[in-house]
């Protein structure tokens, strides 16, 4: 999701500029950066309302890939959605097959049977990007089942993956003419509200995991984002006067943290009868007025260098922690609590910048080896370990000797 450098020396580039994706917007990294903390601290116990963390990375994402779709329509007069998939793929597909190769070799040499064996039956579906709905049909509750699998947190990137695939298709069709400003617009909210809508009918279940896991009622986060990626959308942002986008601004990002620290998991009163649209809401209008004032005080402090850098490895950090927290459970450890906290986002960090540097960047920026008959070559490799591994893992046998999951993982 890499946008290009801003040139040094430019100064404030235009509005349109960044609609085309041809900038750099360090305060969206550091916006990525506080999502994946929310995160990281919430799979650790200690931020109940960190899982919203996860909506500002929608909202990001549904902002950015709209702006390098609207950008390249602009250009070029049509969209190349074979080639957008394309990159896509190249953006997410080598960390993902990588981490989900190691964590099951780490799960058969390290972890208990029973999380083997939710990890084999599940890898297929998070390879198909489309683990989300394995976990809704299977009926594994994601606020009390979850931990038990090593994939679990895959649902998210499924969703992603899937806007993806659907999205290109619709702006290439809205995207014309006059199309391109208003009935991208109109689509996206139009979308937003029919997600509410399906979002409040499931939220009253007795488990929420269907209005949370399912692409067509978390889709509002990704579409309230390619909302807000539109030229009146940013125009509008780009007219307020900058003294007043600066408090708003600052508000928000206060806003956006406290609603983390606050919200008791999906117990909060309204959270699916709206809660979260209104957070995805207020993450979209956010960003918005963050792109359109990237110099300022609070996008000063959000391009800051811990934020930013946290944000660089976001996706890799995301992709590694969980599996990371429930192969070093306390009993493994020995300690709990912040200890081990520090430890677990510790060895996450790690892992993700080696597979930023070895997998990631190369694959990003195309190397070498990742380009013409080499990459082919790689890629073949890579599907072919990968199921070989797959295939090679024996399913544990479960008995009484099966070790309690639940004791292992939590303090």
């Amino acid at each position: 999701m890499a946008l290009h450098d801003l040139a040094a020396g430019s100064g404030r580039p235009s509005v349109a500029r960044r609609a085309a994706g041809r900038v750099h917007l360090a305060p969206l990294d550091g916006l990525r950066g506080l999502a994946v903390a929310a995160v990281l601290l919430f799979h650790a116990g200690h931020v109940r309302g960190g899982f919203l963390g996860v909506d500002l990375f929608f909202v990001l994402s549904g902002f950015l890939i709209t702006g390098l779709l609207l950008g390249e329509v602009g250009k070029r007069g049509r969209l190349d959605v074979a080639a957008f998939w394309g990159r896509r793929a190249r953006r997410l597909l080598p960390a993902l097959v990588v981490m989900g190769v190691v964590t099951l070799l780490l799960a058969w040499g390290f972890g208990p049977p029973a999380r083997l064996g939710f990890a084999l039956d599940d890898a297929p579906w998070a390879a198909a990007q489309a683990v989300n709905w394995h976990f809704i049909a299977e009926q594994v509750g994601y606020w009390n089942a979850a931990d038990s699998r090593l994939f679990s947190h895959l649902w998210s990137i499924a969703v992603e993956w899937q806007f993806y695939l659907v999205w290109p298709l619709v702006v290439a069709c809205v995207a014309r003419g006059r199309g391109r400003r208003w009935g991208v617009l109109a689509v996206a909210l139009t979308g937003a509200l029919a997600s509410l809508a399906l979002m409040i009918h499931f939220g009253g279940l007795v488990d929420t995991t269907r209005a949370y896991e399912g692409t067509d009622t978390r889709a509002f986060a990704l579409l309230l984002g390619a909302a807000a990626a539109t030229a009146p959308a940013r125009e509008f942002a780009a007219r307020i006067r900058r003294p007043v986008a600066e408090v708003l601004s600052a508000l928000l990002v206060c806003g956006l943290l406290v609603s983390w620290a606050v919200t008791d998991g999906q117990k909060a009163p309204g959270l699916f009868q709206g809660g979260m649209f209104l957070h995805s809401l207020a993450a979209a209008v956010l960003i918005a007025l963050v792109a359109a004032v990237p110099h300022g005080p609070t996008g000063r402090v959000l391009g800051s260098a811990a934020p930013r850098k946290l944000g660089e490895i976001s996706y890799s950090l995301y992709l590694w922690h969980w599996p990371v927290y429930l192969l070093l459970p306390p009993s493994v450890l020995g300690f709990g609590g912040w200890p081990r906290t520090v430890v677990l986002i510790g060895v996450s960090i790690v892992a993700a910048v080696v597979s930023k540097i070895l997998v990631e960047d190369p694959v990003r920026f195309r190397a070498r080896w990742a380009v013409g008959r080499r990459g082919l070559v790689a890629l073949v490799a890579a599907a072919v370990v990968a199921t070989g591994v797959w295939a090679a893992v024996p399913q544990p046998r479960l008995g009484a000797g099966t070790v309690d999951l639940d004791r292992l993982t939590n303090p």
